[in-house]
């Protein structure tokens, strides 16, 4: 570790500060798909759509969440016409979750949103800015998948 321990701590404050922006708009993000639509939810609906397809219990496994929880939020998006459910090609007693006609078309207009403000927002950053920033960004999240707190 290089650097002085207020250097440090004041890095850490302005990191924290920072990261509660970026979940904050995160959220607002997913109000604008559907107004009923959690943080979690819209983030679901978006691994499901990116897999094409997967199981609630994948959803726990991956996101390190409770069965009961993901299950409220399958419910929702569900009861919001954005998520349906197959039977497992593999295995018929299970179900695959896949995004609804209009759970794509909804993601994918947000998505496409989101991808112009941060082009509009990144869009002075060099292409070496943007590397390491995807990297840091990366690195903090690997470190995360661990278990501990954010």
């Amino acid at each position: 570790m290089t650097g002085a321990p207020q250097e440090r701590e004041e890095s850490m404050d302005i990191i924290q500060r920072e990261l509660t922006a970026f979940a904050r708009r995160a959220r607002a993000t997913a109000a604008r798909l559907h107004p009923d639509l959690p943080l979690v939810s819209y983030t679901l609906l978006a691994h499901i759509d990116h897999q094409q397809g997967c199981r609630a219990t994948d959803l726990a496994a991956h996101y390190l969440l409770d069965k009961s929880t993901v299950s409220r939020q399958v419910a929702a998006l569900e009861k919001l016409g954005l998520v349906e459910r197959h039977p497992d090609p593999d295995d018929h007693r299970m179900q695959v979750l896949h995004p609804t006609r209009s759970g794509t078309e909804a993601l994918a207009s947000t998505q496409a949103s989101r991808r112009a403000a941060y082009r509009e927002r990144l869009g002075s950053w060099t292409s070496e800015d943007l590397t390491r920033f995807a990297e840091y960004l990366l690195r903090y999240n690997e470190a995360g998948d661990t278990g501990a707190a954010p």
